[in-house]
Parts: structure tokens; C-alpha cells; sequence
């Protein structure tokens, strides 16, 4: 080893990806050891650090390039040991000059002291916090007006994280482009009006309402009329994903998809109130976007929305069908799909985007309108790659036989399918046409009946969900 220029050596390890691999290449010899120290910039540790504190001082004061540190205690029971706590970010900080990127889980022992030592760290760029109870927008706000470099920030779960100053403070420092707020009880979609000007620099936002419980804030009639006079500008933002969230038309993130001019992609899962104008906008102004993902609420889920003018329709999907000539990626799911749906997407809405769009991917859930019909017309899809069905109990064999014609498939997903049987399959056995398939939960599809269909086939029976 000590004849190999060092160049090579670095090189070596630096492909050497497993943590477990480092740490024992590292015992090989000195030089080995050395290396590693210096070209280690990332680290996740978690239960296994007893004492904590006096743990994590030795990890960091032997890899002193660490740019990178994940803490997680998922699964962690106090005969475990104590967590780390805020001693511990105060370690961190001062031990990692490089520190850029840093994630938190399940740390219960962590408080807003941790995040004002945190937030010495001046080239943190990434910071997520996921269940950490015991921090407040107190420390969040602190964080974030010490760490000036901030590019991505994740809050999930964090569920005393109320007074949103922080968010106001982001938009004016204006260096935020990537914002995930999942299930923080606490805000709601009327304060992403605080983000003011910083709108402009984001490029992904996931902002999701916890459907257990909502906390119903009281907006005041100003605080609702900015976003309707406030120019709201998400020139740079390219994924969007808005969950369980109450969309009012005309205001609040109705008028963030009515302004996003480069999106690529867009996931509205139950969001009640988006409206098929909302989305024919969007398509116009978003010619490039290439991946849609809708899952909608049922007939029989919310029945008030059934004939009313506050849900999607046919008219969305023609009109993306006829502004996005990129799109190669859709999904499409209901919700509750123990009852279909009529009164939303249809098998007329969906043939159009197969026939005007390159679909490379298309996934569908609970679509009881999807049959024979759709699978026929999967035939002249010359782009489709990869097909899921999951709960589409109109396919039958029949239409299943026709998937041996699809020109360019190599992924099929079949899902609780209960139209579908061995015989579906047998077009496909032998073919080797199949990468990959996948049988769940299909109750006249036997794990004998699919062997030779795929060149990597993966079944489970699991049939408990009909009864």
C-alpha cells in the first residue's frame, strides 16, 4: 500500500460507498486510516451512540471534513441510552467547520437552545427536522437568521412549531429554493403568504395538512386579500406538491398554480377546492411540465363535491393533453375506491393524454373507468415504459393479453386486480418482452402461472384487504 501514489488511494476509496466497507478498510493499515478521516464528509449515526455527547465528540474530532450528518433515533427506547440533546448540536457545530447539510430525527431530547447552537454554522445550506417536538418557531426563526446560506429546509411533523417569522424572514433573506412543511399542525396554508418575495427564488415546495387534524387559524380579511394583491412570482419553481390542502378559488395557493411558469412537476393529492380552471391555467403557463400526479376524493368520500363546479374533470387532462407536449409521467388515483367515481376523470380524459402526450409512465388507482378499451389503446403508446394498475376492476384477460403488444413496455404492476387471472399473462411468457413484473394481491393470479413472464418477477398474496 505504500507504493500506491496517493491519488489512486483516494480515488479507491472514494467508490467504496458502504459505511460498513469504510470502516473496515480503515483498519487495513495507517495510511488507510488517515485517508478515510480526511475524505469522510458524511455521517448518520443514532441509537448506537452511548454516551451520546461523548460519542459524537469522537466521530466528529477524527473526521474533520464532515459536510454531511444525519441523527436519527427511530425505534429508540430509554434502555437504549440517552439521546443526544443540546450539548450535542453544540459539538457538532463547533467541532465541523464544513458542516452544510444536516438532518434530524425523532430527536425528542432536542430543544430550541440545540437550534441556536446550530445556527453558528455559516455554510449550512440543508437542514431537516423530522419529530422534534420540543422545538418552536422560536428556534427555527433563530436558525434561520444565523444560517444565511440556507437553500433547503424540511419541517415535518414538527408539531409545535407555530409563529411563522421565520417563514417571513426566509422570504426576505431570498436565498430559499427548496421548502417541504409536512403535517406541522400549526401552519396552515394561509401563512405561505409570509414568504413574500422569497416566492421567486423557491423551485420546490411540498406542503402537506396533516388529514387527522387541522388547526383551524382565523385569517383576518387583510392577510387573505395579499395574496390576491401581493404579486405572488414562482418563475423558478419546477416541482410543486400540495397535500390534503384547501385550495379557495382565487386566493392562497389557487393563485401560486395560476403563476408557476417552468413547473416539470405537480402532485395534488385530496386537495379540495382546485378547480378545472386552475389546472387548464397551469397547463398554459407550464408548457414544460413533465410529470402530473392526482389523486382525487371519490364520489362517496366527499358527496357535496359530486356535480359541483370545485373538482376536476376531463377538461384538465384535455387541456394538459393539448399544453404539455413533454409530459411523460401520470398517475391518477381516487380515493375510497371501494365505490367509483363518474363524476371526475373519465376513460375519455385519460385516451387523450395517451394519444397526444409521450407517456413513459403511467400509474391508476381505483380508475374503475379504465378498461379493455384503455388497455387497447395502450397498443399505440410507442413511449409507454412502465404501467400500474392498482384496483382497476374493469381489465380483464382480454385486455391483459393486449399488453404483450405495448412497443416499448418493460415494467407492469398489477394490483388487488380482480379481473385479471393467469391467463391474462400467458401472451407474456417467454417473451422475455418484461424486465420487470410485479403481482400483489391478485386473487385468480397464482405465483406458478406468471414464471418466465418477466426477467425479474416479484409476487404477494395477501387477501385479507376483501374482506
Amino acid at each position: 500500500m505504500d507504493n500506491i501514489p496517493e491519488h489512486i488511494v483516494w480515488e479507491i476509496l472514494s467508490r467504496i460507498k458502504k459505511t460498513s466497507d469504510r470502516n473496515n478498510v480503515s483498519l487495513v493499515c495507517k495510511r488507510l486510516y488517515y485517508l478515510d478521516n480526511a475524505q469522510r464528509d458524511s455521517l448518520k449515526v443514532g441509537c448506537g451512540m452511548d454516551p451520546a455527547n461523548q460519542a459524537l465528540t469522537c466521530l466528529c474530532t477524527r473526521f474533520r471534513n464532515l459536510s454531511k450528518v444525519e441523527i436519527t433515533y427511530s425505534g429508540w427506547m430509554s434502555k437504549l441510552g440517552k439521546q443526544l440533546d443540546d450539548n450535542g448540536l453544540f459539538i457538532l457545530a463547533n467541532l465541523c467547520p464544513l458542516l452544510r447539510d444536516v438532518s434530524l430525527s425523532y430527536c425528542t431530547f432536542i430543544t430550541d437552545v440545540g437550534l441556536r447552537y446550530l445556527a453558528s454554522s455559516s455554510e449550512l445550506s440543508s437542514l431537516r427536522l423530522n419529530f422534534t417536538p420540543r422545538i418552536t418557531g422560536c428556534g427555527v426563526l433563530s436558525l434561520v437568521v444565523g444560517c444565511k446560506s440556507l437553500l433547503r429546509l424540511h419541517l415535518i411533523r414538527c408539531l409545535n412549531v407555530s409563529s411563522v417569522e421565520w417563514l417571513e424572514y426566509l422570504g426576505k433573506l431570498g436565498t430559499l429554493e427548496d421548502l417541504s412543511i409536512r403535517n406541522c399542525r400549526a401552519i396552515g396554508e394561509g401563512d405561505l403568504i409570509k414568504l413574500g418575495s422569497g416566492w421567486g427564488k423557491l423551485k420546490r415546495l411540498h406542503f402537506e395538512v396533516d388529514a387527522n387534524y387541522r388547526y383551524m387559524k382565523v385569517y383576518d380579511r387583510l392577510s387573505v386579500d395579499r395574496w390576491q394583491k401581493q404579486h405572488v412570482a414562482c418563475e423558478n419553481m419546477v416541482e410543486l406538491s400540495l397535500v390534503n390542502c384547501i385550495i379557495s378559488p382565487g386566493r392562497g395557493l389557487a393563485c401560486v398554480l395560476g403563476k408557476c411558469k417552468n413547473l416539470e412537476k405537480v402532485h395534488l393529492d385530496m386537495c379540495v377546492g382546485v378547480r378545472d380552471v386552475d389546472i387548464i391555467c397551469l397547463s398554459r403557463k407550464s408548457s414544460d411540465l413533465r410529470s402530473v400526479s392526482f389523486r382525487v376524493p371519490s364520489d362517496f368520500s366527499l358527496p357535496s363535491l359530486v356535480n359541483n363546479p370545485l373538482r376536476l374533470t376531463d377538461e384538465s387532462l384535455k387541456a394538459l393533453a393539448q399544453n404539455c407536449s413533454k409530459l411523460e409521467s401520470v398517475s391518477i388515483s381516487f380515493s375510497d375506491g371501494e365505490f367509483p367515481s363518474s363524476s371526475s376523470f373519465t376513460l375519455s380524459g385519460i385516451l387523450c393524454l395517451i394519444q397526444k402526450c409521450p407517456i413513459r409512465n403511467l400509474a391508476l388507482d381505483h380508475v374503475y373507468s379504465f378498461n379493455d378499451v384503455g388497455m387497447e389503446a395502450l397498443c399505440t403508446a410507442e413511449n409507454l415504459e412502465s404501467l400500474e394498475l392498482v384496483r382497476c376492476q374493469e381489465i380483464t384477460d382480454e385486455g391483459l393479453q393486449l399488453a404483450s403488444r405495448f412497443p416499448r413496455l418493460c415494467s407492469l404492476r398489477l394490483c388487488k386486480c380482480l379481473g385479471i387471472s393467469n391467463d391474462g399473462l400467458k401472451p407474456l411468457v417467454g417473451s422475455l418482452k418484461l424486465d420487470i413484473l410485479g403481482i400483489e394481491d391478485c386473487p385468480q393470479v397464482s405465483e406458478s402461472g406468471i414464471q418466465g413472464v418477466a426477467k425479474f418477477v416479484s409476487f404477494r398474496q395477501d387477501l385479507s384487504w376483501m374482506y
